[in-house]
């Protein structure tokens, strides 16, 4: 080798060095941060169940209108229902859904019973797809009979509130959201 090709060892890591400083001054601008939806991770619980009912098991009312009452011990999904009738009862004879009320833990259901019979509900049926509480576990099957009675019937939602133990805000129908006119509707 020529002495002129020849490079002091000292000029080579100097050079070396300026090239890393300059990479390292040169980093790729910053990426925009991703954009994450939220987790929600709830732990294992047990299974809900039910701590009251109106009409509570065996209790005897009055015929006409009905709100069944059903409670548990804790949240529960507002989506998550299933209701059928029960073995040598009556079937309930109701509106198709229920409402969760405001304390996420009670369902309302609007319904109507007729003199001198006994009705039954079998809440949860089939476990899947049936009351569940927010982390989705199915509450446990729950049987409810009750007995409706002769005396005078019950004919307005009011007083169905009432027997049922219900406040002004707790009515088991909801008013449907208005309805807005579409943009660019014509007139």
């Amino acid at each position: 080798m020529s002495l002129r090709h020849r490079v002091p060892v000292t000029v080579l890591l100097a050079a070396l060095s300026a090239g890393s400083a300059s990479a390292q001054a040169q980093k790729p601008p910053a990426e925009a941060p991703n954009a994450v939806s939220p987790v929600l991770i709830l732990p294992p619980t047990s299974p809900p169940r039910l701590v009251s009912s109106y009409p509570a098991q065996d209790q005897v009312v009055a015929p006409g209108v009905l709100i069944l009452k059903v409670a548990f011990d804790q949240q529960m999904s507002p989506t998550a229902w299933n209701y059928a009738p029960a073995a040598g009862a009556e079937p309930l004879d109701c509106v198709k859904t229920p409402r969760r009320l405001a304390d996420q833990k009670t369902f309302v259901l609007l319904c109507r019973v007729q003199a001198g019979r006994t009705y039954g509900v079998t809440l949860n049926a089939e476990r899947a797809g049936g009351f569940s509480n927010l982390g989705d576990n199915p509450a446990q099957t729950a049987i409810l009979t009750f007995k409706v009675g002769a005396e005078a019937p019950v004919t307005t939602l009011r007083r169905a509130m009432t027997a049922a133990g219900l406040k002004d805000d707790e009515t088991p129908v909801q008013d449907a959201p208005p309805m807005t006119m579409a943009t660019g509707a014509s007139r």
